[in-house]
């Protein structure tokens, strides 16, 4: 094998994890090499339930310690990317078959008061007949509790930390595997695979195994390596109906099996319902959501909503693996703790490898800056932690004022129609103007894929987030695909992907 370049840090895996400890790294002036086997955010973390929170549930597994670190995280994230994360107010129905209200309401102070509130206004009780979100209730449901927590367009958020990797000087390989590596020489040396069939051989002096539900898979497979946790797999699906409701706050059902279901405003005219735990043991990458999985969500939903839904009602579904820590007695896969680990394997004058077990959304960056603060010290790098007051691509709007942005984005360019300017808006922050380029009408946008997609913005997504399918556009860049309509979307997806045939990115060395 070829000696190959060579890195600091080779990361290996694109969804939130790997791709914010690549962020972190190459901020602190580390030389950094990502690489995924398949699009950014392709799995896990385009398949969450979209959502900044402490984890409310998670109090009553005691998992005191995780709730106040998400809890802690929610503002910073708020404040570094406000386009692609705000504030959600969520409505729990009280059921009091379930749980006394005085239980509810200790642990909606414990929520508000485990870390510091500023964007966040704290819980309250709500009488059913005087609140917008009673109208869709079934009146048996008297009174209730709201409480604040986030929303986050979760695969942005994945491909945002790969684009300020690689604006720190990260290099970033999608659509290719990791093989092979080997310790020699008081470094990595690794074999990478790209989609195409070639190969490519890199150096590295640390290597930071982020393969999510592949974790252990790799480490025992081309790492070479025994994993010193185990991992449990947690299958979680989500259906998206029509809208349900017409106000902006999301619910928060209990149900009987101690689950917990979300019903939260979606792309304007939708409504997303989720989430399924159970246990998975299959190929992550071949995970769907199931007959009796659908009925159950549907299910959950009608007993708390006069509009009954059934399975003819979804319009599209999701499913992701969450790669869980394996713990002795959690046999309820909901009580799974949502913690992460670091595994430091690092004999002594050897070329250290980090593996991450478990995380959640929230935590990413914590999990990112421990895991870098960890590399860094094997690697005797004198490298200070940077991105907790640091916006992502786009989010460096003044104050977090989003709706402020947005009108002053849609008076400079008066031209685009509301709809679209929101979009761009939302998708981009202040990159928006990036996607738009010196465009002054629709036409110079240039041809039209579909309603509000235009080439300038295949263009951008193609040569500066990696895109490089229809697939990647209109289910992870952004959600357009819902929005096409069953009868439209083959035809635009063949047309984008014969687009992106026509115009193939250069593929870096």
């Amino acid at each position: 094998m070829t000696q190959g370049s060579r890195y600091d840090l080779l990361v290996v895996g694109g969804g939130i994890n790997g791709a914010g400890i690549a962020r972190d790294a190459a901020g602190r002036g580390l030389s950094v090499l990502l690489c995924e086997q398949d699009d950014l955010a392709s799995h896990t973390s385009s398949a969450s339930t979209k959502l900044i929170h402490g984890g409310l549930r998670y109090l009553e597994y005691r998992e005191f310690g995780l709730v106040r670190k998400a809890l802690q995280e929610r503002e910073t994230l708020l404040r570094a990317a406000p386009h692609i994360m705000w504030p959600l107010r969520f409505v729990m129905p009280h059921m009091p078959d379930l749980r006394p209200a005085w239980l509810i309401r200790a642990g909606l102070f414990l929520y508000d008061h485990l870390a510091r509130r500023e964007l966040l206004p704290g819980s309250r009780g709500i009488v059913m007949r005087n609140h917008p979100a009673g109208a869709p209730l079934i009146d048996s449901i008297k009174r209730g509790f709201v409480y604040s927590d986030g929303w986050v367009d979760d695969a942005r958020l994945v491909v945002l930390n790969a684009l300020d990797a690689h604006e720190h000087g990260a290099r970033i390989l999608t659509r290719t595997k990791l093989v092979s590596a080997v310790r020699a020489g008081g470094e990595w040396r690794a074999q990478l695979r790209r989609a195409d069939g070639t190969s490519l051989a890199v150096r590295a002096a640390s290597i930071a195994n982020a393969a999510g539900p592949w974790v252990a898979q790799l480490l025992q497979g081309a790492l070479g390596r025994q994993a010193a946790h185990g991992v449990r797999l947690v299958k979680g699906s989500h259906i998206v109906t029509r809208r349900l409701f017409e106000h902006d706050h999301a619910y928060i059902f209990q149900n009987q099996d101690q689950r917990i279901i979300f019903a939260i405003p979606y792309e304007q005219d939708y409504t997303l319902i989720g989430t399924t735990d159970l246990e998975y043991d299959g190929d992550p990458s071949q995970v769907a959501i199931t007959a009796d999985e659908t009925q159950y969500l549907c299910d959950s939903i009608n007993r708390y909503f006069k509009q009954k839904i059934t399975p003819a009602d979804v319009r599209w579904t999701y499913s992701g693996v969450r790669p869980l820590l394996e713990e002795e007695g959690a046999d309820n896969p909901s009580a799974v703790t949502r913690d992460y680990s670091l595994e430091l394997d690092a004999p002594a004058g050897e070329a250290p490898l980090l593996s991450v077990f478990g995380g959640k959304i929230t935590t990413f960056r914590k999990l990112a800056e421990q895991a870098v603060d960890t590399l860094a010290q094997a690697l005797h790098k004198d490298a200070p932690a940077w991105t907790v007051s640091a916006p992502l691509p786009g989010g460096d709007i003044e104050h977090a004022d989003f709706e402020r942005f947005l009108a002053e984005f849609r008076q400079r360019h008066a031209w685009l129609p509301a709809d679209l300017a929101h979009r761009l808006a939302r998708a981009y922050g202040t990159r928006a103007q990036h996607v738009i380029g010196k465009a002054r009408s629709l036409a110079e946008l240039g041809r039209a894929f579909a309603p509000g997609l235009y080439e300038a913005e295949l263009t951008y997504l193609r040569d500066t987030e990696w895109a490089r399918s229809a697939e990647d556009v209109l289910w992870r860049r952004s959600k357009l695909g819902l929005h096409a309509g069953p009868g439209a979307l083959d035809s635009i997806t063949h047309e984008i992907d014969a687009w992106f045939a026509d115009e193939p990115a250069q593929q870096s060395a």
